[in-house]
């Protein structure tokens, strides 16, 4: 596996970066610039892209103006869409309310028809709530936003869909995704696998190092199935999507829970490989995974784990993380790595495909 700088830029936290690939074979990378992961006094959404599969990098760029007081941006999510487009989902928001008050925490769309050099928005969307999964687009031309909320009076976290079947002018929902007694269900990623089916992969925030918990719907999100705990231990802000042997993987922060550390104590980025079966199984125990640490936080305030990736035609998997380790403040790295990193093969994929 090799690394790379991504973005490094030592006076500004640069953190919750997503990258999408373009039908140029084009990466773009987006992330959040904010004075502290704790401290979002200044925010502003940035854009960087490479042309030589993520082994350099052109200046960073802003694709928003910048936050200083008032409202806030979070989390920024990047799509490329069946046109070619690309379109960029974020959280917008507003003091005081945060996550306890939907109604000001919107979400809203940029988009670019370049691969990323120009880019038109914000566009509002139905959605409210923070940190929301990719803009997900359904075979049939269906638009998914997802986001979760602090139900203060439910006294856990839910998480929230809404769709739209005209791109973006107008928006149906809100739809539970995930929401049970108990749990804090949150920074969904919902992965489509034919005939209708999605599965949605939770965060469970309640900060006890607890699994991930899936939710399954069969009617393209309409409805959804009670949480399921999958075997991904501490799991936080996964992301997943299927590689082209038909495996399914999943990145994500490992947050064991407990007393934690003496900074943030989020150290590790790891990725989970698994595949249909067992994210359709209805126990624990029918389900497998195999985990493969990814990298690791040496900082005494380490921070990391929000991640995003994509998969280029010859097999090469491209994550991008942020992490503190040896920079004074977050900084955005990416990660080029294969299948054998997972599993030792000939060389061939289960489809006869080169690994």
């Amino acid at each position: 596996m090799e690394r790379f700088i991504v973005s490094r830029d030592d006076e500004i936290y640069e953190a919750f970066p997503d990258v999408a690939l373009t039908a140029g074979a084009r990466l773009v990378c987006v992330f959040a610039e904010c004075s502290h992961h704790a401290d979002r006094s200044y925010t502003r959404i940035m854009v960087t892209t490479s042309d030589d599969r993520g082994r350099s990098w052109t200046p960073k760029r802003p694709l928003t103006e910048a936050t200083h007081g008032g409202h806030f941006f979070n989390c920024p999510r990047i799509t490329c869409l069946r046109d070619g487009r690309l379109a960029v989902l974020v959280d917008k928001v507003h003091e005081p309310g945060r996550s306890k008050d939907p109604a000001g925490c919107h979400n809203v769309l940029y988009f670019s028809a370049d691969e990323g050099d120009t880019w038109t928005g914000p566009v509002e969307t139905a959605a409210r709530g923070i940190v929301p999964d990719r803009l997900l687009e359904l075979a049939s031309g269906r638009w998914i936003v997802s986001c979760h909320h602090d139900d203060v009076d439910f006294g856990y976290l839910v998480q929230r869909l809404w769709t739209s079947d005209d791109q973006g002018m107008s928006w149906s929902g809100p739809v539970i995704v995930g929401r049970q007694s108990g749990l804090n269900l949150c920074e969904v990623s919902i992965l489509p696998l034919g005939d209708g089916t999605l599965v949605g992969f939770h965060r469970e925030n309640s900060g006890k190092g607890w699994d991930c918990y899936k939710t399954i719907s069969h009617d393209n999100g309409a409805s959804w199935s009670a949480p399921v705990a999958f075997p991904i231990p501490a799991c936080h802000r996964p992301v997943a999507g299927w590689l082209a042997n038909g495996r399914i993987l999943v990145t994500h922060r490992f947050m064991q829970g407990g007393k934690g550390w003496t900074g943030w104590w989020t150290q590790n980025l790891f990725a989970a490989l698994t595949d249909v079966e067992s994210v359709l199984a209805v126990d624990r125990q029918e389900a497998h995974t195999r985990i493969l640490p990814l990298d690791f936080d040496r900082s005494p305030e380490s921070d990391t784990g929000y991640s995003g990736w994509v998969q280029f035609d010859d097999g090469e998997i491209y994550v991008v993380n942020y992490i503190m380790d040896d920079a004074p403040k977050a900084q955005i790295r990416g990660y080029a790595l294969r299948m054998d990193d997972f599993i030792l093969t000939p060389g061939r994929s289960e489809k006869g495909g080169n690994l």
